[in-house]
């Protein structure tokens, strides 16, 4: 064990019984994880003294006087059996003892409407874009790496039945997968029985949706009765619930064959679980991001048509970026997390990821609707028009960024691109924000949903040890302060007003990959969407949390992506301006046609 670990494990049981009151998180009545083997509990006096105290202040940035702590100790030193502490640290003790599922949301809830503001209803609506459709090529490859609007149309003609395509991504996983672990879990043999009821639906002209047949990939988060749903962590490996999720449930209803779970980095972190980790199908010496790592790398690499991602921080865009696919972050409260796992309450979003911007709004219209089983969902229509004018829009982009080195050549092009395209563009310097709350706000939240890991020592388990991954995380956020947590809320709710004083002018925002503001809208809840804009040479990129990447290694040439967000429920105008990027910038890169070089 190494010495901040030690000292980690010290102060916070250092800390049992004061933190509650002395405006820190509620970790009294930690029990010593190493008391009976570390030296360093040798003669360790388990009194709360003024030193105490005044040990606790420095992790929470307060200083009280001798007569201040005096006082919160009810006038002396107690030991913790008989003094003012003693209530609340068996109060705590109590509580975790109470059996508190996964699932189980807390009291306040997150809403990202705010109050006096009206946001335009939709009607439950998809047209796709108007254009000639082509036969189904002769290239099984070409097939697979169809859009969904493609193999709808193909399906619908006659020209491919979803047997058949099942079979091929069926054989595409068992060929490359083993270079990728972007599935934990295939399932052949319930998206055979699938397919086959599929197609005996669409000969008697049942047709469920645009979706209908398609095979596509979920994130092994999302629970599905009688699989495994691991959550990538080595101790859930074998959990398997009796219920489907709410995404499950719609994408079986909406006509979706499964193919299987894909990877997800552990607890929804990166790419790394407990089978491996999920490559990038266009470089496979580098991670494909994460945490929806496999969902991306899946449906970059022609392995499903399209798959489930969730993001909390990152996780549907970061992947996105790296593999080169359209990922759709929705509004926060859309879609349904009832039976996914929960990892941050008030920031758990899931949303689409597709090759192809407009597929998403397929399956975002499979996925959107209210959910009673989810505390934040929202009742909100989607609508998508396919033949929106771009000509009546308005594009913000905030010309700082693009004048940075991180904007790309993509981003460049697709500046022009909108320049030529009709929209009016404004000018938006979005003012500068704390963005750095959602630190807090996440930790806390997610060591309270995966307390009994770290309580039991189950952490240990898990494959990432180092200091950003969950274990060491969730241990520090016991330190959080509870008045400093609530603070982090109200500084959040001042960035969802900036946020909605800045996206209220415009119907798109554009700008190059920015943490900063990837961070903002999933605190404020705004939806973005991140799509292939071309490709970039780049040496291979670490592991998600590893911070050295490889300097002198061979150039890979790899997508690049540009990125779009809007105001809430306004998905359908991303997704418009989305499709004629693309439509635009396609014949420029060839991306549409280009395969990762798997062997």
């Amino acid at each position: 064990m190494s010495h901040s670990d030690r000292t980690l494990i010290e102060r916070r049981n250092l800390l049992a019984g004061l933190l509650a009151t002395a405006g820190g998180a509620a970790v009294a009545g930690c029990a010593p994880r190493a008391a009976q083997t570390d030296p360093i509990w040798a003669g360790f006096d388990e009194r709360i003294t003024e030193r105490t105290l005044a040990e606790a202040e420095k992790l929470l940035g307060l200083q009280f006087t001798e007569a201040e702590r005096r006082l919160m100790l009810g006038g002396e030193a107690v030991e913790i059996e008989k003094g003012l502490f003693s209530s609340r640290v068996a109060d705590i003790r109590h509580w975790r003892e109470i059996d508190k599922p996964n699932g189980l949301a807390p009291a306040t809830v997150f809403d990202p409407r705010l109050p006096g503001v009206e946001y335009a209803a939709q009607l439950n609506s998809v047209t796709l874009f108007d254009e000639a459709m082509a036969d189904r090529p002769v290239s099984a490859e070409d097939a697979v790496f169809a859009s969904l609007k493609q193999l709808a149309h193909w399906m619908d003609r006659g020209q491919l039945t979803s047997v058949e395509l099942t079979e091929l991504y069926l054989d595409r996983i068992a060929r490359y997968d083993g270079q990728l672990k972007s599935f934990i879990t295939v399932t052949p043999e319930l998206a055979h029985q699938q397919a086959v009821a599929a197609d005996r639906e669409r000969a008697a002209g049942r047709l469920r949706g645009p979706l209908h047949g398609i095979p596509y990939g979920l994130k092994d988060l999302a629970d599905t009765a009688g699989i495994p749903t691991t959550w990538g962590a080595m101790p859930y490996r074998e959990r398997v619930p009796d219920t489907d999720a709410a995404v499950t449930r719609r994408m079986r209803e909406a006509g979706a064959v499964l193919l299987g779970k894909t990877a997800l980095g552990a607890l929804a972190w990166g790419e790394v679980w407990f089978g491996g980790e999920t490559r990038n199908p266009w470089n496979l010496a580098e991670g494909s991001s994460g945490s929806s790592a496999g969902s991306a790398a899946a449906t970059a690499a022609g392995l499903c048509a399209f798959a489930i991602g969730t993001e909390t921080w990152g996780s549907i865009v970061s992947p996105s970026e790296r593999c080169g696919v359209a990922g759709l972050r929705p509004t926060f409260g859309r879609v349904s997390r009832a039976g996914a796992m929960a990892l941050c309450w008030s920031l758990d979003k899931i949303g689409p990821i597709c090759r192809y911007a407009e597929d998403t709004a397929l399956v975002l219209a499979a996925l959107n609707g209210y959910d009673p089983a989810d505390a934040g969902s929202l009742a909100h229509g989607f609508a998508y028009d396919g033949n929106q004018r771009l000509a009546g829009m308005t594009v913000g982009y905030d010309p700082r960024k693009l004048e940075k080195e991180e904007a790309t050549t993509s981003d460049r092009a697709a500046f022009e691109a909108l320049q030529e395209s009709g929209v009016r563009l404004v000018e938006l310097e979005l003012p500068s924000m704390p963005w750095e709350v959602i630190g807090p706000l996440l930790e806390v939240e997610a060591a309270a949903a995966f307390e009994t890991l770290t309580l039991s020592n189950q952490d240990e388990d898990m494959r990432r040890q180092i200091a950003d991954a969950w274990p060491n995380v969730f241990r520090a956020a016991r330190f959080h302060g509870a008045v400093d947590f609530v603070q982090c809320g109200r500084i959040r709710r001042l960035i969802m007003q900036e946020l909605h004083t800045a996206f209220s002018q415009v119907d798109v925002f554009f700008a190059p990959a920015d943490d900063e503001i990837t961070a903002l809208t999933n605190l404020s809840g705004h939806p973005t969407l991140a799509l292939r804009g071309g490709f970039e040479q780049s040496r291979s990129r670490a592991i998600y949390g590893m911070t050295q990447n490889d300097e002198t290694g061979p150039l890979h040439s790899v997508p690049d992506s540009i990125h779009l967000w809007s105001g809430l429920f306004r998905e359908g105008s991303l997704i418009a301006v989305a499709r004629a990027l693309e439509q635009t910038l396609d014949p420029q890169s060839g991306w549409s046609t280009r395969r990762p070089p798997l062997g």
